[in-house]
Order: C-alpha cells, then sequence, then structure tokens
C-alpha cells in the first residue's frame, strides 16, 4: 500500500468504522433492490449545508428543462439554503440512511466536492481502494489554477471532472491521471448566470481563502509556529489590520463606498474575531450572504488566492490579489500550478500600503478592467456563453447511458 494511503488511515474516526462496520452493509443491499427502479437517477449535491453553486444550478436547470428526469438534490434540510432546492423539485437529508442508499444506487453522482457523499472516509476507501463504482461527475466549486495533487484520478476515481476553462482543461487532462474522455471543458453550470449583470459601483468584495494549517484537524499549523490561537496568526493579523486600517476607512466613507469581508467557508466560525470601526465595512456571514449574487454585483474583488477571483473575471471585471504570504500558502497548501499571477487578470501584491494604493486607483479609474487583463480573460474563458448546464447535463446522460 501507498504511504498516501496510510496517512489517509489515520483521520478515519470510530464513526468512521461504525459507519462502515453497519451502516454501509445495510444501506448497499436495500441499494440492490433499490437501483432497480432507480438506476437513472441524478444525485447532485454540494457541500451539505449550501444550494448557491454548480450543483443548484444544474439541479435548476433540469427541473425546468427536463422535468421528467429523477433528479434529487441532497442538502441538510435545517440549512438556510433548503428552501431554495424544495421549491424546485425532491430533496433529501445529508448523511440520512436514504442518502446512503441513493448514494449507492444513483445512476451518477454529481457534485461539487471531491466526496459529495455521506461519509468520506468510508466512500474513498470504497472508491479508491476497492474500486466501488459509484459514477461521480465532479462539478467543482472554483477552477482548480493550482497542482491539487488530490484530484489526481488515482486518489479520486471520479467518472467525469468538468472544466470551466481551456487552460484549466488542457493542464488537468494531461497531468492529472484521468481515463480519456474523463475530463471535459464544458464550463460551469453557475457561469449562465453570469451574463448579463447589474453592477453596484459602489460595491468592493473582499474574500480571502481559507488555511489549510490553521485548521486543527491538520498537522501543518506546527510548520509555521503560529500555535494553536487563530488571532496569533499571521492570516488574521494581516487581514485584521487591513480592516482596521483608518486611510481605508476614510476612503470609504469619504466615496461612499461598502467593503463586503467574506472570507472563505473554512474560516467563517472565526469571523467573529476580525474587528472594524468603519460602517462602511460589513463582515459578512455566509449564511446571510450568496456568493454568486456578491460577485455578480461587487465593482471591484479582492482576493488572496480563491479561486472566486475566476468568476469575477469571466463577468469582465477588475480583480487585485493581496499575497502577504504567498511561499507559506505555497509550501503548506497548494503547489503552483498552470497559473501565473503575475501575468494574470490582475495586480499581485503583498503590502498593506500597496494595498490601499491600488483599492483607490482603481476607484479613480472608474472599475475599468485593463486591456492586457481582458485580452487574457477572453483567450482563458474560449466558451462564453448561457449554455454550460446544457452541455454538463448533456455529458451526464451520456455516462449513465455507459452503466445500462
Amino acid at each position: 500500500m501507498s504511504r498516501n494511503f496510510f496517512e489517509k488511515l489515520r483521520l478515519i474516526s470510530i464513526r468512521d468504522i461504525i459507519s462502515l462496520i453497519f451502516i454501509f452493509p445495510i444501506a448497499y443491499l436495500i441499494s440492490l433492490f433499490f437501483r432497480r427502479k432507480n438506476k437513472n437517477l441524478i444525485l447532485i449535491c454540494e457541500s451539505e449545508k449550501e444550494a448557491r453553486d454548480n450543483g443548484y444550478w444544474l439541479f435548476k436547470y433540469i427541473r425546468k428543462n427536463h422535468p421528467e428526469e429523477n433528479v434529487i438534490y441532497v442538502i441538510d434540510l435545517k440549512s438556510p439554503d433548503a428552501h431554495k432546492v424544495k421549491e424546485l423539485g425532491e430533496c433529501i437529508q445529508y448523511w440520512s440512511l436514504r442518502h446512503w442508499i441513493y448514494y449507492l444506487s444513483a445512476g451518477v453522482n454529481v457534485s461539487t466536492q471531491k466526496a459529495g457523499n455521506p461519509n468520506a472516509a468510508v466512500f474513498n476507501f470504497m472508491e479508491v481502494y476497492l474500486e466501488l463504482k459509484t459514477n461521480k461527475v465532479f462539478l467543482q466549486h472554483g477552477i482548480t489554477v493550482s497542482d491539487a495533487k488530490w484530484l489526481y484520478y488515482e486518489n479520486t476515481k471520479m467518472r467525469g471532472f468538468i472544466c470551466g476553462a481551456e487552460q484549466e482543461y488542457k493542464e488537468i487532462k494531461e497531468k492529472f491521471g484521468y481515463p480519456s474522455g474523463y475530463v471535459q471543458y464544458l464550463g460551469f453550470p453557475r457561469f449562465d448566470n453570469l451574463h448579463n449583470t447589474i453592477v453596484k459601483n459602489n460595491q468592493i468584495l473582499v474574500m480571502p481563502t481559507w488555511r489549510e494549517w490553521l485548521n486543527l484537524n491538520t498537522k501543518a499549523r506546527t510548520n509555521f509556529n503560529e500555535g494553536s490561537i487563530f488571532t496569533e496568526s499571521e492570516y488574521f493579523k494581516k487581514w485584521n489590520e487591513f480592516l482596521l486600517n483608518k486611510d481605508l476607512k476614510a476612503f470609504l466613507e469619504v466615496n461612499d463606498l461598502t467593503l463586503i469581508f467574506y472570507p472563505h467557508r473554512n474560516m467563517q466560525n472565526n469571523l467573529q474575531e476580525f474587528q472594524t470601526s468603519s460602517k462602511n465595512i460589513i463582515l459578512a456571514d455566509w449564511k446571510k450572504y450568496d456568493i454568486q449574487e456578491l460577485l455578480k454585483e461587487s465593482a471591484f474583488l479582492i482576493t488572496d488566492y480563491s479561486s472566486v477571483f475566476m468568476d469575477f473575471a469571466y463577468m469582465r471585471k477588475p480583480v487585485l490579489f493581496y499575497q502577504f504570504d504567498y511561499k507559506k500558502f505555497r509550501e503548506g497548501q497548494y503547489e503552483e500550478g498552470y497559473y501565473d499571477y503575475k501575468d494574470g487578470f490582475g495586480k499581485s501584491i503583498d503590502t498593506l500600503d500597496e494595498l490601499i494604493i491600488e483599492i483607490e486607483k482603481q476607484y479613480y479609474n472608474n472599475w475599468i478592467l485593463e486591456d492586457k487583463c481582458k485580452e487574457r480573460i477572453e483567450k482563458f474563458f474560449r466558451i462564453y456563453d448561457s449554455k454550460n448546464s446544457k452541455r454538463v447535463y448533456t455529458f451526464i446522460k451520456e455516462v449513465m447511458r455507459e452503466k445500462e
């Protein structure tokens, strides 16, 4: 067995073992009978509490354009997004026994997550090492820009990998080890909703991504000597310094601008730690704000490494990258991939002073995207239309026919 296998074994919990011994056999036996009548079932999900990404938009497309399809959405029925999918069609509780049975019975399992199943540890083991066939199609929740080894075919055994950009497609097809035809450049379903948007010229969106070494479930934290207290981390200190900056506060208030600070979902548990003294800065709770709506209506985006900048670029709007820990991020989280920030869709900086200056420059330039960035974006997104969901649906039907 590989070293990777034994590293994953260490992460398995008692709950995972109980699920493997008791729940999986029961669900599997029931699924043998259930799948006879539901071989054409399309099961869709995102993370357990969300319906606002590619999964939601694909589900909405299928329900409205192909009501004859047996398509079900999986979500925590108590989540703030549950009502959105209930209005469209059938949905079931995440982690429930039905979820286990439906996942094992479905003609295809579609998710924005690598797992997208009732228990990541159990199914990763069954699918990767015991070759359990579950016909997984990966929608992604952001364009892959780094060398994400955890998404290599040997670590997923996914039947489909949907790409949102041409260069991304070429990189994954050539490097990630998927069989011919498994990687598809079809565009993201959520891109269908990014055309003809109405922009608020007074709104700035700030969306830093997460840091794996600040997750207590990983061992990477100690490599950077940041301790176990979030507020002692460089990540917190840099972003909090930005939010409390007096020049930023004055600039926002004088020009009647609103800045929305929306950190990655994996960092949202620490949102209350951040501070601001400006009425023009909003610390956005994910339960109250829809990412896609924020991206659509904002005039300017600031991020570090989050792939949400791709959605912003897709809409031909300016982006700024604040990368104060570039080397650390590459060492501790994702290795550098095909995308080079130095020649990308916006300027990359690493100091707070530069950040404030660039925000002011962009404002006085009326948030206009530079021509060189626009040219790069148009080349990057060769497919630019509102038929992404249609193409993904067609591919899913092709995958399902293989199972007949």
